[in-house]
């Protein structure tokens, strides 16, 4: 006798982590209808109708799954069959010790796998305000740049006013516009990474007095104003706008995206007072990214300013910077462990609506939010992932660990996982600490993840 095949789950909205959640739910046999508004309905950072765009920047972060909690979320998301790690995997662009990837070759393969499988019907056109009745399992996974009037709708469900915060995108320079006589391509401390050499960065390198005249200009540029009704909206701070950034101190950029270390300048034996990074943004390596330069400069400020660089004197800008604002839940207070809105429990929600911060962070909500709507679908239990992986530490964090009242967005890190047992020290042994901690965590993290896939091989 054939199985029926079970109703569809709408998903809404073809992000990262409405793609991924689409996958998960085909991967078990569950039907998708999947909702995108592009192009119907622009946004106002998108560029494209493909899904999984990024809008930002290209980079995943550290691909470091022993020393670093968001590498650590890439190999257990691999590990899970992650549609949006596997074509990261496939597009990645050199970028020292992170995952960066080509953007649009990467989007274009997500759409492209996406929108030809046999349980995934694709619908073009906004879901404005609730989802009908009929749907009876949604996941809500517009992401930052939510409809207006889906929005409305949700924050009249819950009762809460509307979280919001800025965020910013840097500049995207032609390659051939930079001036190799005084940049130079280097990674710090030469550390290759996936897909990397050890070369892997464009660096352009500013004298003290250079460096001065920069953050003078910076600060005077004339800025993107407010509306009104956003003056009270904060910055992420994991995404600050670089003249913020120098705004807190004259020296703030230079102990952050403009640090010298470990770079050594072939041009010049004397040491740099601060360095500019590019990082590679597609797999032609003919466009680059100002690492840590989101800015809400004007555009025409943009280019002056950015001209002052060494190096980029002559730039020519593939894009400029820019800002958008955000909107996410106070997910501790409406969400159950699930995911599900405790005051509409059919809608389920995924990616950075929820709270979370960053690529990688919401394409993983997504992917567990998939798994749980299949298994609901399915009529099966739904099994949360142990509070020791990345996984199980991200979402119980949005699902009840944070805080409600002071709730704002939060990359993956190991703050957010329960300590690890640390062997008891003898005599003379020193205390476990740094990189040996965080071996401990990833090592407990990816065996305990392994049990909850039902994958561990027998001892």
């Amino acid at each position: 006798m054939t199985t029926p095949t079970p109703a569809p789950v709408h998903v809404i909205g073809a992000g990262l982590a409405g793609s991924e959640a689409t996958w998960q739910l085909v991967s078990a046999g569950v039907p998708v209808v999947l909702h995108e508004m592009r192009p119907v309905r622009g946004t106002e950072a998108h560029q494209t109708d493909g899904f999984a765009e990024l809008v930002c920047s290209n980079s995943f972060r550290s691909d470091d799954a022993m020393y670093n909690a968001v590498g650590l979320l890439h190999e257990e998301m691999r590990r899970c069959g992650s549609l949006i790690l596997r074509h990261a995997d496939a597009h990645k662009v050199p970028a020292g010790g992170a995952l960066a990837v080509d953007r649009d070759g990467f989007s274009a393969a997500v759409t492209a796998e996406l929108a030809s499988h046999p349980l995934v019907t694709v619908e073009r056109g906004e879901v404005a305000g609730l989802p009908p009745e009929a749907w009876d399992s949604v996941i809500v996974a517009t992401g930052p740049l939510t409809s207006p009037a889906l929005a409305e709708a949700v924050r009249g469900l819950t009762g809460e006013a509307e979280l919001a915060f800025f965020d910013a995108i840097a500049p995207i320079i032609h390659r051939e516009s930079i001036d190799f006589d005084t940049a130079w391509f280097q990674s710090r401390y030469d550390k290759p990474g996936p897909g990397g050499t050890g070369k892997d960065y464009i660096n352009c390198p500013m004298s003290k007095e250079e460096y001065e005249a920069f953050i003078a200009e910076l600060l005077a540029a004339p800025k993107t104003e407010f509306k009104d009704w956003e003056k009270d909206t904060p910055y992420f701070d994991g995404c600050l706008p670089v003249e913020v950034m120098a705004e807190r101190g004259a020296e703030t950029l230079r102990f952050g995206p403009m640090k010298p270390v470990g770079l050594t300048n072939p041009h010049s034996e004397r040491r740099p007072w601060a360095v500019v990074q590019l990082r590679q943004d597609n797999a032609l390596g003919t466009l680059f990214n100002m690492v840590g330069f989101q800015t809400k400069m004007k555009y025409a400020e943009q280019v002056r300013v950015f001209r002052m660089i060494p190096g980029l004197q002559n730039a020519e800008f593939a894009r400029l910077g820019g800002l958008h604002r955000n909107t996410f839940l106070n997910s501790p207070r409406v969400l159950d462990p699930t995911l599900r809105l405790k005051a509409l429990p059919r809608l389920r929600f995924a990616g950075q609506i929820t709270g979370v911060e960053g690529y990688v962070e919401s394409a993983a909500i997504g992917l567990l939010a998939g798994r749980m709507a299949a298994a609901e679908r399915l009529g099966q239990a739904i099994v949360q992932p142990p509070a020791t992986t990345a996984l199980g530490a991200l979402v119980g964090h949005i699902t009840g660990g944070g805080v409600a009242d002071t709730f704002q967005p939060m990359n993956v890190n190991f703050g957010l996982f329960p300590p690890p047992e640390v062997p008891e020290r003898q005599p003379g042994q020193k205390k476990v600490k740094g990189r040996d901690r965080k071996t401990l965590y990833a090592e407990r993290a990816l065996a305990d993840l392994d049990l909850w896939l039902g994958r561990r091989e027998a001892a």
